[in-house]
């Protein structure tokens, strides 16, 4: 995945978790036992989540250098 989560961080020092609610594709959600779970096949690769969390996450381009591709159907 383009998206890392380094979750013992997340846990120790992120309370807010500002993730779960500034991407506009909800790719982000919390786990039952409150780790954050990343569906990344739905990335828009808007960067916001970068700018919401910068203690826990790394974010990277995809491979392939072809950026969002969206496709009908």
């Amino acid at each position: 995945s383009h998206i890392q989560i380094d979750e013992m961080r997340c846990k120790e020092r992120c309370q807010t978790k500002y993730c779960l609610y500034v991407c506009p594709a909800q790719v982000y959600t919390l786990g039952q036992e409150e780790e954050i779970l990343i569906r990344y096949e739905g990335c828009l690769e808007c960067g916001t989540c970068t700018i919401a969390c910068d203690i826990a996450l790394a974010w990277n381009h995809p491979r392939g250098g072809f950026g969002v591709q969206y496709r009908f159907g």
